[in-house]
């Protein structure tokens, strides 16, 4: 469920990104029942130890069938400065626990799915690892919905009808170009974390981008995949990963990446649609929505006239939302009232929504306000990861949207799919529940320290300095990001608009950076032929950068 209320760590909780209502776990029925969790650490000192099941199948790529190795597993991670020299159990006096004062033994068990093309030389074999976002979200979503072998069937703009489920060949998976490692964040998926302070070494910006740091610097070794081409791929929240993430592992652990591959991308949390009016004086996050509004508006008809051409369209929008919008806004109250009229009927015929909604709005409409008002005149609500989609209004006389129609629609198709996939096809046969998301905010922090910095940032989160400064640090480091013309959570001209801001040199920004549009939402791969074009343009990206003699 989407969460508005008005404080920091409630603005990110709306950016449960994947499929984001927290959905309960789909649970096989034959699986036995979990057993409760006990923080008791072993003789050793330890709480989990490694995981791996394995099996093999085959997916069909473009015409050409890939045979493939899969690993069901978790990976053991500590906290930052975790002593890996032997611990003796906490509570022995004799035993300390030097250079290890501040966790002692916390630790994450970090669940994970690999797939490794059988017949292929490893060390010319790119290896990408894949998350979603939350935080505190698994990865099902880019698993049974993007690049997995198997994806699962739902309808494109509606709610998918209840179970059983169809799991079909993925044609946009893409073992065609790497292997593949979906990782999910501690405490979500299989995962668990145990021992003192657990969740405070776990759950905050800083601390998940350690882990998985640590988890990738375990995978590497485990499989002996260090001389392989390495990409990260983020969704959401996972963009905001990708950038701290890939600043740690070229500076802490001396590991450069060939590509970085952003989904949805948030990087400064004060671009949010979500909860703007909470933040007066700054009006981009209006200016940087108002496409997003218009191409919604323009899928449901709701544009008179109507457009023909839709990307012609929002060229036209963008220019006016960085011209004339953003200076009427900058105005604030000393706006004359003939300009705030000339713009309350502009964005009327940009937005569809009524000029009288525009004026008692003060020009701002925000988020949850349009998806509750574009189709209110048949208590419809739009949807907010995907704007495509619609549902019934919850309660009539709500000022915003209380729930997210694209969420509710395909959510239980994405987790009840994957739990039945991994504990049959893939043979994992572990009692634990898999968590599609957990609640993390009770204990996440959102304090970050900026590359060069000795303490934290006292502002809203903003990693655009980390991404900046991993691309200064390994000048051939390219991104490739990927944004949805129907996306309300992460507006792509927000995406543009923070690049374009990147604190790189030119060279990088128009060399190292390219963005692809899709005619989807935040979820891009949920409308089949814009997964077919995200496939074909990562391939392309890696196929590009991985270094390899062709």
């Amino acid at each position: 469920m989407t969460d508005r209320s008005p404080n920091l760590a409630a603005m990110a909780a709306a950016l449960l990104l994947a499929a984001s209502a927290l959905t309960p776990s789909a649970r096989a029925a034959d699986a036995p029942k979990e057993k409760p969790a006990a923080d008791a650490a072993s003789p050793d000192g330890t709480y989990f130890k490694p995981e791996e099941t394995g099996s093999d199948g085959s997916v069909t790529v473009g015409g050409q069938k890939i045979d493939y190795h899969a690993v069901v597993g978790t990976l053991v991670v500590h906290p930052k400065d975790w002593d890996d020299a032997p611990q003796k159990p906490q509570g022995d006096d004799k035993a300390g626990n030097e250079g290890n004062d501040k966790n002692p033994t916390a630790e994450a068990a970090m669940s994970y799915v690999a797939y490794f093309k059988k017949g292929a030389n490893a060390a010319a074999r790119p290896m990408m690892f894949l998350y979603n976002g939350g935080p505190g979200s698994s990865t099902v979503w880019l698993h049974m919905g993007a690049f997995g072998p198997k994806r699962v069937v739902t309808l494109d703009d509606s709610h998918a009808p209840a179970a059983p489920y169809q799991l079909i060949n993925n044609d946009g998976s893409l073992l065609d170009v790497s292997d593949l490692v979906f990782i999910d964040a501690p405490g979500s998926g299989f995962g668990r974390i145990a021992g003192p302070n657990k969740e405070k070494s776990f759950w905050g910006i800083d601390q998940d981008a350690h882990a998985f740091a640590e988890f990738i610097s375990g995978f590497l070794n485990k499989y002996g995949r260090w001389n392989s081409p390495k990409y990260l791929f983020g969704e959401s929240y996972g963009t905001t990963r990708s950038a701290v993430l890939a600043n740690m592992l070229e500076n802490d652990y001396e590991i450069d990446l060939n590509g970085v591959v952003l989904l949805s991308q948030i990087l400064n949390f004060d671009d949010n649609l979500d909860e703007p009016d909470q933040n007066p004086g700054n009006d981009l996050p209006y200016v940087l929505g108002l496409p997003s509004y218009a191409a919604t508006a323009w899928y449901h008809k709701k544009l008179n006239p109507m457009p023909p051409d839709l990307k012609a369209f929002l060229a036209d929008v963008e220019s006016f939302a960085t011209s004339d919008y953003l200076l009427g806004l900058q105005d604030g109250g000393t706006l004359p009232d003939d300009d705030r009229a000339q713009l309350e009927q502009k964005l009327h015929r940009y937005t569809g929504l009524p000029v009288a909604y525009w004026h008692k709005a003060n020009l701002r409409v925000t988020g949850g306000e349009f998806e509750k008002t574009l189709q209110d005149d048949t208590d419809t609500t739009t949807g907010r990861l995907d704007s495509r989609f619609s549902g019934p209004t919850m309660d009539p006389l709500s000022k915003e949207a209380d729930y997210d129609p694209q969420s509710a629609a395909i959510s239980s198709a994405y987790v009840s799919a994957f739990n039945d996939y991994v504990r049959h096809d893939m043979h994992y046969t572990g009692d634990r529940a898999y968590k599609p998301e957990i609640d993390v905010f009770r204990a996440w922090t959102f304090a970050h320290t900026p590359p060069g910095a000795e303490s934290p940032s006292p502002m809203a989160v903003n990693v655009m300095p980390d991404l900046a400064a991993a691309m200064k640090y390994n000048p051939n480091l390219k991104v490739l990001v990927n944004g949805g013309y129907y996306d309300l959570a992460t507006p792509y001209f927000a995406a543009i608009y923070e690049l374009r801001h990147l604190t790189i040199p030119r060279k990088l920004l128009e060399q190292n950076i390219e963005f692809k549009t899709y005619e989807s939402g935040h979820m891009v791969y949920a409308h089949a032929p814009a997964l077919k074009e995200l496939h074909d343009n990562v391939a392309a990206f890696v196929n590009q950068t991985d270094n390899v003699k062709k």
